[in-house]
């Protein structure tokens, strides 16, 4: 049976608010399942696999959905979104049969205020903390000599700190972090180091004379406005997360935040 998106909606639709789970027909391919539900989250980490759970599964990381599940799970993949976890996979239901599934359970996140003042505050950390990150370092060992010889320019450590941090992937689904500032703007002296859909560059307002750590952020709108923040990356992002005020808030679509990995890294 081939899953479209409209149908994970439907299914999605059936699971009873806030927490539940569905058991489907034999004839779901789990794993088409799972692929579906990633092309919409991301890569998803594993909860149990062939029965055995992840030891280190806590609700930081998903076990609420486990809970759920009543510990009938044979493989379950989850997926942070906001203020849910998303699980799908197999599990056993009441009969005992080893079943399709898919489940969800609240998501909760102790999420600081914004708080802070400036650039002395470690804001990359402030981050690890809104978006409830628990996974590994993603890139640790990225090359940035060879990044920074290819750009021209020493690049800011809250940014290289991000991208070793989380990787491939975006805040909120939305704000892409690159994983290499692109170059195409150095013109106007603006460096890119993200972007969203909607189709505004973050970047920097670049200046040889002064130290990369000292850079403030600008926004070249998708109507070819430049508006300037006198903050770093790390510090734009975490206020753009949490201040409905913020003239490019995400924080009217999501009251918790996540990074939505582009990679799975089992």
């Amino acid at each position: 049976m081939e899953l479209t998106q409209s149908m994970l909606n439907d299914l999605l639709d059936r699971i009873d608010a806030p927490s539940g789970s569905l058991h489907l027909s034999l004839d779901t391919d789990p794993h088409m399942l799972v692929d579906r539900l990633a092309d919409r989250y991301g890569a998803p980490r594993t909860l149990v696999l062939d029965g055995f759970t992840d030891p280190t599964v806590d609700e930081s990381r998903g076990a609420a959905l486990l809970a759920v599940l009543e510990g009938r799970g044979e493989t379950i993949r989850a997926w942070a979104y906001g203020g849910q976890w998303i699980g799908a996979g197999t599990a056993r239901d009441a009969q005992g049969v080893v079943r399709p599934v898919l489940a969800a359970a609240p998501r909760r996140v102790q999420v600081p205020a914004t708080g802070g003042t400036g650039r002395d505050e470690d804001w990359v950390e402030r981050l690890i903390v809104i978006t409830a990150w628990t996974s590994p370092p993603q890139r640790p060992d990225i090359d940035w000599a060879q990044i920074e010889a290819q750009a021209g320019t020493r690049l800011p450590g809250d940014y290289k700190r991000m991208v070793e941090t989380f990787g491939e992937g975006a805040f909120d689904g939305f704000l892409t972090l690159n994983q290499e500032p692109w170059t195409h703007l150095r013109e106007d002296g603006l460096l890119i180091w993200a972007s969203t859909e909607h189709e505004n560059l973050y970047c920097w307002q670049t200046d040889h004379s002064t130290d990369p750590d000292r850079w403030s952020v600008a926004i070249r709108t998708f109507d070819d406005d430049v508006v300037p923040f006198d903050c770093s990356a790390a510090e734009f992002i975490c206020r753009i997360l949490l201040d409905p005020h913020h003239p490019f808030t995400m924080a009217r679509y999501f009251d918790t935040h996540w990074f939505m990995n582009y990679r799975e890294n089992e």
